[in-house]
């Protein structure tokens, strides 16, 4: 025999109301039931746990020393239950999730803050990220899920379509092809161009749209905010994808969307494949497939 809750709680019933009647009817039990049940847990422990008379029911001191963890692991037991029924209904929680620098950035508050209204108990981690960590956060368990420009169907990771997301010229207002009605690959050759690093997704989509044709590197950043700077500067020009746009909506500067064949980045929603996801994760797991941005094509 192994201890129930069930024989933790009519333990305590008992202690508690001192009759064998009164606390049968507490646990819902017949008094012959309940008189059974009292006596095969003083059985399994060994010891007397009640002094039984006509007149009273009283702990005896080994039962006095078994109430003391029987009351912890009824308040244990009651609390773990409330901590499950508080997940279920989304009153606390955890969610971790890994995503692109550019997503994170000018998409992810508005859904968080929509997700955070409806669950202000649930914990949000976020990891903005590019793609390569993305997946590696969460095929390591770092995060539930994430959005990367990666496609990561493997054994353990699949991967579905969620977005897509075209590609825009970044100048000064006053830069040529600021005016210019239509801009191809020969247009952006002659001027001193600001890359992303050779590892952002944006640079690889870059470099495989236009191979075998190259452009005139000025330099190569990590980060969308320093080109901005370089270009507001008048360094030279850039070509970053349309969800990263907001950073570029700075006085003097200018944006175009580009007529490049093979330019459009797709994006994908990464998670474990043949896992669940924990109730706060698959909240925000369809909140954010709810409020997916819409495709971004030139």
């Amino acid at each position: 025999m192994n201890i129930s809750s069930r024989d933790i709680q009519a333990f305590l019933a008992l202690a508690e109301v001192k009759n064998f009647t009164r606390a049968a009817v507490r646990c819902h039990l017949s008094q012959p039931a309940f008189s059974a049940l009292i006596k095969a847990l003083e059985d399994h422990v060994g010891l007397k746990l009640f002094d039984r008379s006509t007149r009273h029911v009283l702990l005896t001191q080994e039962g006095e020393r078994f109430w003391l963890s029987a009351q912890r692991i009824a308040e244990e037991l009651e609390d773990c239950a409330k901590a499950m029924r508080d997940t279920a209904q989304l009153a606390r929680g955890h969610v971790a999730v890994a995503l692109l620098p550019s997503l994170a950035a000018g998409w992810l508050p508005g859904v968080l803050a929509q997700f955070l209204a409806r669950h202000p108990g649930v914990e949000v981690a976020v990891q903005d990220v590019l793609s390569e960590p993305c997946i590696t956060a969460v095929a390591q368990g770092e995060a539930d899920f994430a959005l990367a420009a990666i496609r990561a169907d493997t054994p353990e990771l699949q991967a579905e379509p969620f977005c897509r997301d075209g590609f825009h010229l970044v100048c000064r207002d006053d830069h040529p092809l600021a005016q210019q009605a239509e801009i191809g690959v020969p247009d952006l050759q002659p001027w001193p161009f600001v890359h992303l690093a050779r590892h952002s997704s944006v640079r690889q989509y870059l470099d495989a749209a236009l191979f075998p044709q190259t452009l005139r590197t000025l330099v190569e950043v990590e980060q969308l905010a320093t080109v901005m700077g370089l270009v507001q500067a008048g360094l030279g020009i850039s070509v970053v994808p349309a969800l990263s746009l907001f950073h570029f909506d700075k006085p003097g500067l200018c944006t175009r969307a580009l007529q490049l064949p093979a330019m459009e980045r797709q994006i994908y929603l990464v998670r474990r494949r043949g896992r669940s996801l924990s109730v706060a994760a698959q909240a925000l797991y369809r909140l954010m497939q709810d409020m997916r941005p819409a495709c971004v094509t030139v």
